[in-house]
């Protein structure tokens, strides 16, 4: 990169830490602080970064940085969608497609999912790619930033590895494939004919899966808007919950959020994900 755009990109990352309050972004913000704004140690924890790769960033220093490191910057800082292409192109990168998994989230999306801290919760696509999670969801479901390409949609790997069934009892599998079936049709809908990631995905599901296509084939359609469902956990056994959603004004995102159902053991079990956290998750769900 060229020196004074590299500059230019450490000069912006400071000026939208030092906008943003601690407390904006769910954390403590304590007694004693030299900044307005965030640290740059609090910003490369919401990013995932370590503090040195981070103040290399800002200091304009370093290497380029990732596709990846940018859309995690681009959350912890909550950069509007402008604010976010801006940042790209000073990193000289290309815009990530619209609904992969570098996608910008919305900041009041992102805003609300860091509130919502007792209960599991995460933003994903219309073409079910996981964007975030907050640590409950990713205790309870498995941490989905490690699926890139076709496999970073969760309908993907529904219909072509049989691990990412465990997740849900087998009896429920049957009904889990028809909704998200109907689902993605309601997905490819929206977007134009034309749309090349919808189109993809759906023929090599097409192609890979008899079982999808078979389905497909029944032009069902129906937005999965509210579901009960239940989930496998590897140490708490099934727990029974109700899924809902929020949509993004386009419907290309969606927030959900995961609550006990009435009549279960599943509130016991969900305040319990709570206290053993994420180290006990099963990732390759």
């Amino acid at each position: 990169m060229g020196s004074l755009r590299y500059a230019e990109l450490g000069a912006f990352l400071r000026s939208r830490r030092e906008r943003i309050r601690p407390e904006d972004v769910g954390l403590i913000a304590g007694p004693r602080r030299r900044v307005p704004g965030l640290r740059r140690d609090e910003v490369a924890q919401l990013a995932g970064a370590s503090v040195d790769y981070y103040n290399e960033i800002e200091r304009g220093a370093g290497s380029q940085p990732s596709e990846q490191m940018l859309a995690a910057l681009a959350r912890a800082l909550r950069l509007t969608s402008d604010e976010r292409d801006y940042l790209y192109r000073l990193a000289d990168r290309p815009l990530p497609a619209h609904g992969g998994p570098e996608s910008h989230v919305h900041p009041g999306m992102m805003d609300l999912l860091t509130r919502l801290t007792t209960t599991p919760a995460q933003v994903v696509t219309d073409l079910h790619v996981t964007l975030v999670q907050n640590p409950l969801a990713v205790a309870l479901l498995g941490d989905q930033s490690v699926f890139r390409g076709k496999n970073a949609s969760f309908v993907h790997r529904w219909f072509t590895d049989a691990d990412a069934r465990r997740i849900y009892p087998e009896a429920d599998h049957d009904t889990q494939s028809r909704r998200f079936v109907a689902d993605l049709r309601a997905a490819a809908a929206r977007r134009d004919a034309k749309d090349l990631q919808a189109r993809t995905l759906i023929d090599d599901l097409t192609a890979r899966s008899p079982e999808f296509a078979a389905l497909w084939a029944q032009h069902e359609v129906a937005v999965r808007r509210d579901d009960r469902k239940r989930i496998n956990h590897p140490t708490l056994g099934t727990l029974e919950v109700n899924c809902l959603n929020l949509f993004s004004e386009d419907g290309r995102q969606r927030l959900l959020w995961f609550t006990p159902a009435l009549g279960t053991d599943s509130a016991g079990k969900l305040d319990l994900l709570a206290v053993i956290g994420t180290q006990l998750s099963d990732t390759s769900s």
